[in-house]
């Protein structure tokens, strides 16, 4: 059995040169070995699984920051729908006041928290989709029991979920960042890994994410043929006008100049979604991931607009969700809507994700 001295005594040795210099390398080397260990566990049953009476599908990445995770699960519902399932989202609820309490979202008709309580994407999965329930909380089984026994779908969709390995799970779809797919390198907290790369041997499927839609020559997955591999853009949707809730379509940003920020996980992943839509991008102000507003914020996005003439001021839909509760500075803000788009094809997506529930 492998031992935590052990895990962590193997990767010193390739490493122990720079550990002499890096109290960061020193701690990143300790955290993979509790991560190593802790999967050890896992595949050997020390840890055991539990296993839910329906399908489930996890949704997450092996990187700290954004993949589009959000997008992709939203997508995933969807398209469950139009072939007959009846999914629910799980998600932790991160940045909730919940604090990993399980609880109800929404029930696919009605909203039933606010952002404080939900957190921003629970949140915005959950305005997002109709009939679909989402529910949060840290135990994701007791999440999922909920979900069957009281409103009776079945199949389960995991936010974020690769690495909660206490749920069993049908499909393990992993998304990777087509410019960073691995960081540096490193894991926590000298790199941005949660998990060494060879956890990707677990995935069922991978996708490499972009925001450009261009074909990179990066391919995580040709070490590991046997897993399914595919592309993914995440590219801009339309545009909902704040308080009012009105839609318009993209050309209205044509030849315009625009102020944006953003409160996301890799905000240059927004301010390139909208280069190409707008005439300018005069001022982007980008914030901290999961971010929370104050007045002062407001007052200060109100001033850089001004100051740069900009004739919209404009964020993604997730930062709206936090900045509803300002009603006057919400009313004069537009929010982009992300999607996630598997390209070339999305049928032998939609196939492989069938045959593989069928199983």
């Amino acid at each position: 059995m492998l031992t935590l001295n052990e895990a962590v005594s193997g990767i010193l040795r390739d490493d122990r040169r720079l550990l002499r210099f890096s109290p960061l390398l020193l701690a990143s080397v300790m955290y993979r070995g509790v991560v190593t260990l802790r999967n050890r566990f896992y595949e050997t049953g020390i840890f055991q699984t539990r296993k839910m009476t329906c399908k489930v599908i996890s949704v997450g990445n092996i990187i700290v920051g954004g993949t589009g995770k959000t997008p992709m699960v939203i997508m995933l519902a969807g398209m469950l729908k139009e072939h007959g399932y009846r999914p629910a989202i799980l998600s932790r609820g991160y940045g909730g006041k919940r604090k990993g309490r399980t609880g109800v979202v929404s029930d696919g008709h009605e909203i039933l928290m606010g952002p404080d309580e939900a957190g921003d994407e629970p949140l915005l999965i959950a305005q997002s989709l109709r009939d679909v329930p989402v529910i949060i909380g840290k135990e994701r089984y007791i999440a999922g029991q909920l979900a069957v026994e009281r409103f009776g779908v079945n199949i389960l969709i995991l936010d974020d979920g690769f690495q909660h390995r206490r749920l069993s799970r049908d499909i393990d779809i992993v998304l990777l960042d087509s410019e960073r797919p691995f960081g540096n390198g490193f894991t926590l907290p000298r790199g941005g890994l949660r998990e060494p790369r060879s956890a990707l041997q677990r995935a069922d499927m991978v996708i490499l994410t972009s925001t450009e839609g261009k074909a990179s020559d990066t391919n995580p997955a040709v070490e590991m043929p046997q897993i399914p591999f595919f592309r993914g853009r995440r590219s801009p949707g339309d545009l909902v006008r704040g308080r009012a809730k009105d839609t318009c379509s993209l050309e209205y940003l044509k030849g315009k100049k625009v102020c944006a920020f953003s409160g996301i996980a890799e905000p240059d992943s927004f301010r390139k979604i909208l280069e190409p839509l707008c005439g300018e991008v005069a001022q982007f102000i980008p914030f901290p991931d999961h971010h929370v507003y104050t007045a002062g914020d407001v007052e200060y996005i109100r001033e850089v607009c001004r100051d740069c003439r900009a004739q919209v001021m404009l964020t993604t839909e997730k930062d709206g969700i936090k900045l509803a509760r300002f009603p006057d500075f919400f009313r004069d803000l537009y929010l982009l809507r992300i999607k996630m788009e598997i390209i070339p094809s999305k049928p032998r997506f939609e196939e492989c994700i069938l045959a593989q529930l069928e199983l």
